[in-house]
């Protein structure tokens, strides 16, 4: 079997060095992941998942090692989205019908938020293959798998052959109903037999190891690609499901894109979660961004200047003041984030350029006529200072009410505001201050 890379499309690992090492997945590919006994391929897995979840594509967790509680756990929030599936082999196979196991489907809606599906006789290779595909005939679009795993199959099964002969009817049949597929394998525990079968079959084969203390990943096949990493050892770190690579990490950039990312949105006040929604990636791949572990692609890289209300030079800028610059116009500010609770009522500006870091945070805040906020403006911890420009502005704290008139100066050094109200026909004008450092 063969993937054409010009007919088949492309899907990413969630890991975009890995992505670079393999020269990319593609639809119609079976990945083999050998493993040791240590779960290495369990951060992989979850990288694979949230990349697929996050794209909106149907996924199937077939699951022979692990009961549904355990599935659900290792996945996390992941486990709510309605695009998973949980095709339990376990309960009804190695969880030998047990009670225990089966208390996870005892009561009416116990399974919500979860969709998981109990396979009656995991035990018959034919019936877990129905299985499989009536549910894949449920659903549209390119399905993804993760078979969990070979060596459950195997311990199942009884034998080796009925493992052989499950993959080799499996794996073409995936690969023409344009699916991807990653199956797990315990690498000491098959024999060579098993391996060189199951290979020749795979277009996609990789070794997860540990070398002279460090785990190592070992691209094994890379069929019908232009991958030049085939059989070298590369180094990885694995922080929760994060995977970074030695490489990555030799990397010294000539200019921190990361830091300045960071920097603009904390002074945004967004958090990685916010900006991973509005860029349409996730918070971990913000994260690795900031870290500059990734670079982000021209389309990502303009959603997220887009999204911190800065053009995508200023993110290319050094940090600080500019030489010779003493004024900054009117025109040239640029809108910055304000509590959810009042921003449909408020505006506000920085005075100063975002890639400035002075010791004070310079906004000016408009309040629209008549409008009350529910809330303070800001989500900060210090002193603030404020002057009413023009308008005329109500504010209770600590359940008292406040009157602030034209020319009047606002100081909080701890006490946060519970509400504001514009008690003018104009909009109020506010300048306001933010001590940070």
């Amino acid at each position: 079997m063969s993937v054409s890379s010009t007919k088949k499309k492309r899907v990413s690992s969630g890991i975009p060095e890995l992505d670079r090492l393999l020269g990319d997945l593609y639809i119609g590919d079976n990945v083999l992941w050998y493993e040791d006994v240590n779960n290495f391929s369990s951060a992989f897995c979850l990288n694979f998942i949230k990349e697929t979840l996050t794209q909106k594509r149907p996924l199937i967790y077939v699951t022979f090692d692990r009961s549904p509680k355990n599935v659900v756990s290792f996945l996390g929030s992941q486990a709510q989205s309605q695009n998973l599936t949980i095709l339990d082999c376990f309960t009804n196979g190695k969880g030998y019908r047990s009670e225990v196991f089966d208390k996870f489907y005892e009561k009416n809606g116990a399974l919500w938020p979860y969709k998981v599906i109990k396979v009656n006789d995991p035990t018959n290779p034919d019936h877990v293959g129905e299985a499989m595909y009536g549910l894949h005939s449920n659903l549209s679009g390119d399905v993804h798998f993760i078979l969990d795993s070979l060596t459950g199959m195997q311990s199942l099964w009884g034998g080796e052959d009925q493992v052989i002969d499950f993959y080799g009817k499996t794996c073409p049949r995936l690969y023409e109903l344009d699916t991807i597929a990653y199956w797990l394998i315990e690498k000491g525990a098959h024999s060579k037999k098993l391996k060189a079968n199951i290979n020749k079959i795979a277009q996609v084969a990789i070794d997860l190891s540990v070398r002279r203390g460090k785990p190592t990943i070992k691209i094994l096949k890379a069929e019908k690609r232009s991958s030049k990493f085939l059989n070298e050892h590369h180094e990885y770190l694995c922080e929760g499901s994060n995977i970074i690579f030695e490489s990555q990490l030799q990397l010294k950039p000539k200019f921190d894109l990361g830091a300045k990312i960071k920097s603009t949105r904390l002074m945004r006040g967004i958090s990685q979660k916010d900006l991973a929604g509005l860029t349409g990636v996730t918070p971990s791949t913000i994260s690795q961004v900031e870290k500059n572990l990734i670079y982000p692609s021209l389309p990502a890289l303009f959603r997220i200047a887009e999204s911190l209300s800065v053009e995508v030079a200023t993110l290319f800028k050094e940090h600080g003041v500019q030489p010779n610059v003493f004024v900054y116009p009117a025109n040239s500010r640029s809108a910055t984030s304000m509590a959810k609770v009042v921003k449909d009522n408020a505006q506000a500006e920085l005075l100063l350029p975002p890639d400035i870091d002075p010791p004070v945070d310079a906004t000016i805040i408009r309040i629209r006529p008549g409008k009350k906020l529910a809330g303070h403006f800001f989500a900060h911890k210090g002193s603030e200072l404020g002057y009413l420009i023009s308008g005329k502005l109500t504010m209770t704290v600590d359940n008292q009410t406040y009157t602030v008139n034209p020319g009047d100066t606002i100081y909080l050094q701890k006490d946060i505001p519970g509400s504001w109200s514009n008690i003018s026909e104009q909009n109020a004008e506010l300048l306001w201050l933010k001590l940070t450092k």
